[in-house]
């Protein structure tokens, strides 16, 4: 990585943990509905899969180390063993697979809808569908409900985490048009 890399890469986990910042609204058994989750789509958006992989491994990295970075003030090895840990550790392949498909997806140069259209659903993909295919099992076995209930109890984030990937999205146009930031 190039020292611009290594840049992007802590202002984006800096993001990370600034929507963090944010209160969480509890819901369904005990997962909270947070913003950190659109920050996650924002760095694989705007930065690639790598760059966005690194930048969530950094907050994870920080969260173990005990540091306060999670919405509500949380942090410390116990997150790790809590009924949200799927989706946190879900968070790597999440920004992952969401920068690839926006690669991919955005390849040539479109209008700004189209754009934004694409980026949307690269998000809904990676940054929803992957994070809950991790996330789901895990609240699973730790709430000792099945997989079933586990995703019965996901479905009010659906709406939240929808509204979440649009924003990204045209976030993500946006300051893509004002600089120049190549994915990786």
């Amino acid at each position: 990585m190039t020292t611009r890399d290594l840049g992007l890469v802590a202002l984006m986990a800096a993001v990370i943990v600034a929507l963090g910042a944010v209160p969480a609204i509890p819901l369904a058994a005990g997962v909270p509905i947070t913003l950190q989750s659109m920050g996650v789509m924002l760095a694989a958006l705007i930065l690639g899969p790598r760059r966005a992989a690194a930048a969530v491994s950094v907050v994870i990295a920080l969260v173990a180390l005990g540091l306060p970075v999670l919405a509500g003030g949380r942090g410390g090895l116990a997150v790790f063993a809590g009924p949200t840990a799927g989706f946190l550790f879900g968070w790597v392949p999440a920004a992952f697979v969401t920068g690839f498909l926006a690669m991919v997806l955005e390849a040539t140069e479109k209008s700004t809808l189209v754009r934004t259209a694409q980026l949307t659903l690269a998000a809904i993909v990676g940054g929803i569908v992957v994070l809950y295919v991790c996330g789901i099992p895990w609240l699973a076995f730790v709430v000792e409900i099945g997989l079933a209930k586990a995703f019965m109890a996901s479905l009010p984030f659906v709406p939240g985490d929808l509204a979440k990937a649009i924003v990204a999205a045209v976030v993500t146009v946006k300051v893509r048009q004002a600089v120049a930031i190549e994915r990786k």
